[in-house]
Formats: structure tokens, sequence, C-alpha cells
């Protein structure tokens, strides 16, 4: 008999809890044509429409990226996949060790003191970033390595120094990348 009721009802409401989805973040699926040597082009923030070789996938799903420095001026960076074209191209970045360091705390920005000084919040003179020796000389191993590989490739070079846009006439749907 569809629709009766129960005849019989708890004294109390028994509350049961509910499971929580806290902490059990699932990993990030990077898409099949990323992988690390991948040159990918990057779609936002300050160096869009440049070419970037793609070393690791990081823990936290972002992939960390070099122009090498020396060619294009992209420094090691983390990049959200939703934020770069893979291109066809392909790099053999298996002799490039990147250092154990290098993981997602070490782009961690340093936390400031909670105290925000009326004084400071209208300063107005801004303080240049300051890179730490550690990170020029992390660029400068990767860079020296990722350079042997790329001057052994004809044209690559000036590819990956050449920035990527669209006219009026292209289709980037029809598009080879």
């Amino acid at each position: 008999a569809k629709g009766k009721s129960a005849r019989m009802y708890p004294a109390d409401d028994v509350a049961v809890a509910k499971a929580s989805r806290k902490g059990t973040r699932a990993a990030t699926k990077v898409r099949a044509t990323i992988t690390p040597g991948t040159v990918v082009i990057l779609l936002s923030g300050r160096f869009r429409g440049k070419r970037a070789v793609c070393l690791k996938i990081l823990d936290s799903g972002l992939l960390l990226v070099s122009g090498p420095y020396k060619v294009n001026g992209i420094p090691l960076k983390r990049v959200n996949q939703a934020y770069v074209i893979a291109t066809s191209t392909k790099v053999d970045v298996s002799s490039v060790k990147v250092p154990a360091t290098v993981n997602d705390s070490y782009f961690a920005q340093s936390k400031s003191n909670g105290t925000k000084s009326e004084e400071k919040f209208f300063d107005n003179e801004r303080k240049a970033a300051v890179v730490s020796d550690q990170r020029k000389a992390d660029q400068k191993s990767v860079d020296a390595a990722l350079l042997k590989i790329v001057a052994k490739e004809p044209m690559l070079k000036q590819y990956l120094n050449a920035k990527f846009s669209l006219t009026k006439n292209d289709r980037p749907h029809n598009m080879k990348f």
C-alpha cells in the first residue's frame, strides 16, 4: 500500500551525522596531451601568448613550466592547465633535473604580519619584489639542462621565442597545435 505513513514514530528524533567530505580532495586529472616535455602556450597572466616547456606536474595538479628564461624570459612558474594550450611539440626533458625543493610550497607567498597599520596600507611606495638567490640558482640549473636540449632541436629556440596570436581569418578549431 503506497502512500501509507508509518504507524509508529520514534520518541526522539535521532540525529544522523552527515558524511564529511573535508580533506578528501580527489587528485586533479591532467589532460592526456600535457606531459612533461610538452611545449605549452600560456593563455593568461604576464606571459600570455608565450610558449613554455612543461617540466613536471606538481602534487596540486598545477604544471611546472619554464621558458627557458634565457630564451623567452619565462621563469620557473606554476600554471593551471586550464590556462594553457598543449601543442604537439614535445621535448625530451628526462635529463633535466628539477630540484626536489621545487614544489607547491616553494611557490607559496610568505605570510606577512597580520597587523596592517594604516601607514603601511596607505604607503604609496611599492617595494619591488626581490627574487631570492635560491630561485636564481634553481632557474640557472634547470635552464642549463633545458638549453642543451633546445639547442639540439632545429628551430626550437625560435619557436619558443615566438609569440602566439590569432588574426582575423584564423580558425582556432581547425588549427593543429
